[in-house]
């Protein structure tokens, strides 16, 4: 199938295909000598489907592409996948922790903060000049 074909059968975008290219994700197929268009295999398809799924529950770019080789390595495990996954939901419950924090610094001056008055006697802002 084309590029277009490819892109919208894994609901990406054409430049999506070509920047995963770029960056090893995916094979580039090869150019016909006729000049007509390359051709993506199913495969293809199911790669890039994989990538977006991946983006979704946490993964980078970087990270995909470590799952990609793991995927294609006759000696990796599960195990290796496995750790893979347990750190990435190490990273998202520290993130987690950090906007908790955050969103009770914000209820904080929120709450401190009387709605009305001059803009110069602003508790938000005295607030974050204070947190430097």
């Amino acid at each position: 199938m084309t590029i277009g074909k490819a892109a919208e059968a894994a609901g990406v975008n054409v430049e999506t295909v070509r920047y995963y290219e770029r960056r090893g994700l995916i094979a580039q197929p090869p150019k016909p000598a006729d000049g007509r268009a390359r051709r993506y295999a199913p495969s293809t398809v199911r790669c890039l489907r994989f990538i977006k799924d991946a983006q979704r529950i946490g993964f980078s770019l970087k990270e995909i592409s470590e799952l990609l080789s793991l995927r294609a390595r006759a000696d990796a495990s599960c195990g290796h996948v496995r750790d893979l996954a347990v750190q990435k939901r190490r990273e998202v419950q520290d993130r987690l922790e950090r906007l908790q924090r955050i969103a009770g610094v914000l209820d904080e001056v929120i709450a401190d903060c009387p709605g009305d008055g001059n803009l110069r006697a602003c508790s938000i802002l005295e607030a974050i000049e204070r947190a430097k």
